[in-house]
Order: C-alpha cells, then sequence, then structure tokens
C-alpha cells in the first residue's frame, strides 16, 4: 500500500485515488442524470460538462481530501460545478436528492453559486475570468477588515483556472495590478489541459505563462509529468521520448491519444532522428502501460500534486501549471470536440463497471469502515467550519442637516457628503471605504483622501508632504480607508463585490463605495452585476456623466446608463439633481448595504455646476423632512402651477436648469407648467409596476409625483436616452413626447451640444408646444 504523508496524518495514497474515482463517477452521473434520465417535456438542451470536470478531478481531489483547511476559500472554475458537488455528497454536506437537480429549477446551479447552491460555493463562477480573479479581491477584503476590525484567519484564497480562462483580459488586469504582488495567500491552479470549447489550443503556451506570471512577481510551479512517464524518461531512449512529447503541437499529442496501441507505436517516434531509439523504448511496452504513460500527466498525479503543494511560497502569489488531459478517465479524453460531449449509454454503462457501480443506483457513498469512508470522514470533519455571526451594521443618518448654497454640483457633493458623515456619524463613517481606479483628483475624492488616507498593508512614505502645490496628498497607512487601483475597472469593481461581501463572508459590515468615470460603467457593469448575483452589496458612484461632459467629446459622453440602472438586477440607481440630494440619496444607499436584506445602489453624478438655491428646499423641518422622503423615493414636485397644468416637464440630474428655463417660457405663452424632479426612474418603474399588480414597492410616490387632478401630457427630458422615461407615458394616459441623447455625441461647449442632442430650452419649449397640440 502506498501512502502519502502530510503535516496531520498519513493518506492512503490508494483510498485517495478511489476517492477521486468515485467522484468521477458521480460528476459524470450528475451530468447525465440531468440530460438522459430526468424528464425534459420542453426538449431543450440541458448541457454538463463531463470532460471539463474530468480534466480537474484529480486536482479536486487531492485539495479537498488531503490539503485544504477550514480557513483556505477557493473558487471552483465553472464547468466544474459537477465535481464540487460530488465532493461535497461525499463529505457529507450535499443530500443525495440534490444530486438529481443540476441545472433544473431550484436545484443545482449550472455553475458554482454562493447564494443559490444549497451548499454555498465560496465563490460564485461562471463569468469568464470574474470568478478566477475574485479571491484576489476576497484577499484583499479580508486583509483590510482585519487591518481595521478584528483580524481575521489567514487561509489560502485558490482559484481553479481553465487555461483557455487565461485569454480573458480580466485574469491580466487582476494579476498585474501592483497591490496583488504581496498577496501570499493567493493560489492558482491552471488546469492546463490546452483545449478551449471548440478546438485543440494549437500554440504551446506554457513557457508564455510561465514568463507572463513571472514578470508579475509570482512564484510559478510546473506539474508536467507524472510518475509513469518520469519513469520511461530514466529509461534508455527516454531523454529522446521526452524531447519529442515536449517539442510537439498540442493538436499532435492530443490525435495521439485517440490512437490504437498499434498505431500509437508507429507514430508516437515520429520521423527525427531519435525516432528508433523512441520505437525500441516502445517496443518494451505492453499496450495497457503504453496507453496509460502517454496519459500520466503531473495534474492527474498525486505524488506531482503533492510535491507541488508542499513548495508553495506563502510570501508571494503562487500558480501551480498542472497538465491535464481534458475527459481524463473517460472515452472522450483528448477528443477536440468533447467540451459539451455526453458519453453515450453505452460508455456510461462501461465507466459504471470500471468505476464499480450502478448506473441504475449512481448515488453511492462508501462502505461505512473502509478506508475511503474514513478518508471522506477526516476530510469531512478537518473542513468543518462555524457558523459566521452577522453583525448588524452601524446606524446611517438619513440628513446631515447641510442646506447647500451658491452653485455646487453633484459630483463634489459626494466627498463633502463622506466628509460630514465621517463627523457626524464616525462609526458609520468608519465603515466606508472607497475605490477607485485612478480617478480620485479628478471625480471630487481629494478632500476624503486626503482626510482619511491611502489603506495599505504597510506605512508608505508620503515624498510630497512639503511641497506647497501638491493639493492630494498621498498617505499611504494600514489605517487608511481609500484604495486606489491601476487604471482597470474590471479590478475596481471586482474589490468593490468583495468588500461588499465581508458582512456575509466574516460577519464585518463594510460600506463600500467605488468611483469611476460614468462613461466606463457599462465596461464594468458584467463583472460588477457578478458581484451583486454573488452577494456582494456596495454602491457603485458613476462621474462625471453624460454629454454634459461636452469638452471630453462623444467617446466620453454616457448615453446609455440611465436606464442600465433601472434594469440591473439587486440594485437601485439615483441620479440626483442637487447637492442636498446627493446627499440624502447616498445616505440612503449606505443605510441599505451590508445586511440580509440589503441591496446595492448605482448613483449617476456630474460634473455641472447648478444654482442651490433651484433645489427651493422647505426650511420647516416637517417639509425639509417630507422632500427629504420624496427624493429617496424616486422624485419631487420642483414647481406647480397655480392652476390645472395644460402640461408637465419631468426631467433629472443635470437638465433641471433647462427645464425650469422651459417652464418659463411655457408660462409666458400661456401654457401652465408643472415641473418634476426625478431622482430615480428606477424606483418609479418598480411603483408602476407594482400598482398594476406585478411587484410590491410602495406605490404612494406615484399618487405624489402625478395626482389625478393634475393629469396633463408630459415631456420627459433627461442627459442619456430618451426610452429611460418613456415609460411615464403610460402614468396619465395624457400623451407624451420624451426627449434625450440617441446619438454619439462630440466635443463644444454645453449650449451647442445640448442643442445639436434636443434637450436644450428651445427644444424643450417646443415639445411642449407639440404635446399640448399647440399650433
Amino acid at each position: 500500500m502506498t501512502t502519502l504523508s502530510t503535516r496531520e496524518t498519513t493518506i492512503d495514497l490508494d483510498a485517495l485515488r478511489a476517492v477521486e474515482q468515485r467522484v468521477l463517477w458521480l460528476s459524470t452521473a450528475i451530468v447525465d442524470h440531468a440530460n438522459r434520465v430526468r424528464p425534459n417535456p420542453g426538449g431543450m438542451k440541458v448541457g454538463g460538462h463531463q470532460a471539463s470536470s474530468a480534466s480537474i478531478t484529480s486536482i479536486m481531489t487531492a485539495l479537498w481530501f488531503e490539503h485544504l483547511r477550514p480557513q483556505d476559500r477557493v473558487s471552483v472554475k465553472p464547468h466544474a460545478s459537477p465535481v464540487l458537488h460530488a465532493i461535497e455528497f461525499l463529505l457529507g454536506q450535499l443530500d443525495e436528492e440534490h444530486l438529481t437537480t443540476l441545472r433544473s429549477f431550484g436545484g443545482l446551479q449550472s455553475y458554482p453559486s454562493r447564494t443559490k447552491d444549497p451548499v454555498p460555493a465560496d465563490y460564485s463562477t461562471g463569468s469568464v475570468g470574474i470568478g478566477a480573479t475574485a479571491p484576489i479581491w476576497g484577499a484583499l477584503s479580508r486583509r483590510y477588515v482585519g487591518g481595521h476590525f478584528a483580524e481575521q484567519p489567514l487561509g489560502r484564497q485558490y482559484s481553479l483556472v481553465g487555461d483557455a480562462e487565461l485569454d480573458e483580459g480580466a485574469c491580466w488586469e487582476a494579476i498585474l495590478d501592483p497591490m496583488v504582488a504581496n498577496l501570499g495567500e493567493i493560489v492558482w491552479i491552471v488546469d492546463f489541459n490546452r483545449q478551449s470549447l471548440d478546438r485543440v489550443v494549437p500554440v504551446l503556451g506554457a513557457d508564455r505563462l510561465r514568463a507572463l506570471f513571472t514578470a508579475a512577481g509570482w512564484q510559478v510551479i510546473t506539474v508536467k509529468y507524472g510518475a509513469e512517464l518520469e519513469e520511461l524518461f530514466t529509461r534508455p531512449g527516454g531523454d529522446a521520448l521526452r524531447d519529442r512529447i515536449d517539442t510537439m503541437t498540442n493538436p499532435e499529442y492530443q490525435r495521439l491519444l485517440r490512437h490504437t496501441p498499434d498505431r500509437l507505436r508507429a507514430l508516437l517516434p515520429g520521423d527525427g532522428p531519435d525516432a528508433g531509439r523512441i520505437a525500441a523504448l516502445l517496443a518494451g511496452l505492453d499496450d495497457a502501460h503504453l496507453a496509460g504513460a502517454l496519459r500520466s500527466l503531473g495534474g492527474h498525479d498525486h505524488n506531482a500534486l503533492r510535491t507541488a503543494f508542499s513548495e508553495i511560497d506563502d510570501t508571494r502569489p503562487t500558480v501551480i501549471i498542472a497538465y491535464t488531459v481534458k475527459g481524463h478517465g473517460l472515452p472522450t479524453a483528448g477528443h477536440p470536440q468533447n467540451h459539451s460531449a455526453l458519453l453515450t449509454e453505452a460508455q456510461f454503462g462501461e465507466l459504471a463497471t470500471r468505476c464499480g457501480m450502478s448506473a441504475s443506483q449512481p448515488w453511492q457513498r462508501f462502505e461505512p469502515g473502509s478506508q475511503e469512508d474514513l478518508l471522506c470522514r477526516s476530510a469531512a470533519r478537518r473542513l468543518r467550519r462555524d457558523a459566521v455571526p452577522l453583525a448588524e451594521p452601524p446606524a446611517v443618518p438619513t440628513d446631515l442637516g447641510r442646506t447647500p448654497a451658491g452653485t455646487a454640483t453633484t459630483q463634489s457633493a459626494l466627498g463633502r457628503t463622506l466628509l460630514d458623515l465621517n463627523r457626524v456619524a464616525p462609526e458609520a463613517g468608519a465603515r466606508v471605504v472607497t475605490v477607485s481606479p485612478d480617478v480620485s483628483s479628478s471625480t471630487n475624492l481629494g478632500g476624503w483622501v486626503n482626510k482619511v488616507g491611502i489603506w495599505s498593508t504597510t506605512e508608505g512614505v508620503d515624498w510630497f508632504a512639503d511641497d506647497a502645490e501638491t493639493i492630494l496628498h498621498w498617505r499611504e497607512r494600514p489605517t487608511g480607508r481609500h484604495i486606489e487601483l491601476g487604471i482597470a475597472e474590471t479590478n475596481l469593481v471586482g474589490l468593490l463585490g468583495e468588500l461588499g461581501a465581508t458582512w456575509s463572508r466574516w460577519g464585518r459590515p463594510l460600506l463600500p463605495i467605488g468611483v469611476l468615470y460614468d462613461p466606463f460603467v457599462t465596461r464594468a457593469l458584467e463583472p460588477w452585476s457578478f458581484g451583486l448575483y454573488a452577494g456582494g452589496q456596495s454602491i457603485l458612484v458613476g462621474t462625471p456623466s453624460g454629454v454634459t461632459l461636452a469638452p471630453e467629446g462623444g467617446a466620453h459622453q454616457s448615453i446609455t446608463t440611465p436606464s442600465i440602472g433601472i434594469e440591473q438586477p439587486g440594485c437601485t440607481t439615483w441620479e440626483p439633481a442637487f447637492a442636498v440630494d446627493t446627499e440624502w440619496c447616498l445616505l440612503a444607499a449606505l443605510g441599505r448595504l451590508g445586511r440580509p436584506d440589503g441591496s446595492s445602489a448605482y448613483l449617476r453624478l456630474s460634473t455641472r455646476p447648478v444654482d442651490q438655491t433651484l433645489a427651493a428646499v422647505p426650511t420647516d423641518p416637517a417639509a425639509r423632512e417630507r422632500r427629504r422622503r420624496q427624493v429617496v423615493a424616486g422624485g419631487y414636485a420642483l414647481r406647480r402651477a397655480a392652476d390645472e397644468p395644460a402640461a408637465t416637464i419631468v426631467t433629472m440630474g443635470a437638465l433641471v436648469p433647462e427645464a425650469l428655463q422651459a417652464a418659463d417660457r411655457a408660462d409666458a405663452l400661456g401654457l401652465s407648467t408643472d415641473v418634476l424632479c426625478l431622482t430615480s426612474p428606477d424606483l418609479l418603474f418598480r411603483a408602476l409596476q407594482a400598482r398594476r399588480g406585478r411587484g410590491d414597492a410602495p406605490t404612494w410616490i406615484l399618487d405624489t409625483l402625478f395626482p389625478a387632478d393634475r393629469a396633463a401630457p408630459l415631456v420627459t427630458v433627461l442627459d442619456g436616452h430618451p426610452h429611460t422615461l418613456a415609460f411615464l407615458g403610460g402614468v396619465t394616459g395624457r400623451g407624451s413626447v420624451h426627449l434625450g441623447v440617441s446619438g454619439f455625441g462630440q466635443s463644444g461647449d454645453l449650449d451647442s451640444v445640448y442643442r445639436a442632442h434636443g434637450i436644450d430650452t428651445d427644444s424643450i419649449v417646443s415639445a411642449v408646444l407639440d404635446v399640448t397640440g399647440r399650433a
């Protein structure tokens, strides 16, 4: 009997291999049942990834049954979810009834999910590159929480990554960020099977990957060959065989896996000068030894994997490049189109026989008391985690009492509100952490950054501290509360998602705010959305926004972001017009973070200076609170005509001055006009849906904004796509015209740009005339 020694005990290697075989069987059966056994009335393909699962079965078996500790966390490559569930079943964490529910409604999710699977995954995966990088941001979040509140157990953060996933730029944006180089708890294991979805990857990429990771400061460990091949390499002609395999292309190697032993003996030697030596070496092997040796790669060899784990340097990130065969142990092994291939009924039956299982009764744990059963029980005890007690986040005030005067921008109100919160409610302020991708100064966070400092794991030197011309002071220290990343929005929202998950992961709620240019929200949207799906609660601030950013030109003018905010699940969007509105919306958003029933927020802010007296904030405390409630709920009446209105102008954000000017001119034309200032079309749409019985949102804000006795034709106008507010036409049923931006812009002064897009005062007046039928 062969054994592997670990720090804690002696692992029975034969038992470990038997567990691996059972994991392979179960993961294959989970997919088979979903596609061949479970009734499928609709006839739609269910799918699943038997070959992708088989590729990484050895690695995951080694991790869970030998190496992982309870403080470690693992991000599992998306297509290996059946392997994860098979392991959970063998550990006693997942009941048998769930194994038949892969990709069924309410069942096991297609990809590991932290919020929807019966056994919550450590990290949700499924979006290529995002799940892989999540442990990096999880490690940073753990360090931040530990440095500011209570030290957390220092466990490794593993990412199990398919080699094709490394084509995704999000991986390299994260790997290359300067903050990552000192995260010694990060371990990536690359399932290097050299296949993508459609083909065998033609280029030998391992050397390139090693160079890239090394240049980024990572430790690189390569696990290429298993024991059988390594032993052959020591025989006469073995050096030639190694050179032959090392230098052949990926497709040639994969094709050799599919040949009969006779063809393999003819083709493997090649036609080089050492072909005879290789042929002589192969002649001494029987068919089974030859076929097994060619498949003997390090990613399937437990001794090789254990050696790799023992070499991990915990002072810097590590990547283990583990060579594997896609579909290892299955009849589809190595086939270029095996990615989504299903075993035939006959092949599945043959696999059952080889694994000592029954195709009709596939869900079997090990015999109680057997070595395999003892190994599973030991691993389950070792990996047991205590439940995390959830802490209530500190109360966030709803109003800081400030009434801005003069001119101000909603962008500048962001930093001002954070400073005031820090002063008025220090417990809540201490939970605020801001993140930006190298745009702190240009998004008006400078005052906040100067006050709270830059977070760093070590104290840094501010070399410009004595420079009188330096406005933004870069004080790096472990107590800092602003995190500055490189110019990569994907990194920003990846970190934001993990900072927003600390409430559930470690019971330490944070109030994370990410600030980026609004035009780049679309670039960051998919990973941020995935963070929301995974349970991260945060605030994303897009600023400056719209064509109001006129001098920056069309490439930097956001058009679709207002409607994106409406459409994003798990999130409330606000676009305030005034500084006090910004304060109230931001405080409301902060108050919803870090709790089981919490949610995220997106604020769209502007750099346009606006006369703050236009807000007409009531001075009476009760009236002020009434206004605040309306602002947070979605909008308020900025101006009501003295008599029944002929039209209602509905606007939001930077275009409030134009709306008010248009109302004045309409009044002069004999058209009494109401002006409504919306702060959240998102909340208004929910209210409208609820009024129609399609949701449970409060509807009172609709009655406040659109009372029946003031129903009038609508003109909506915003610095964004006009369809954002088009749903409001159904509130009154009196006809509507919708103004906004529907084409790419260009540089120019504000008046010219507004005029070009038809959102200037003249255009609004013209729309009022049109909607009222005035000649």
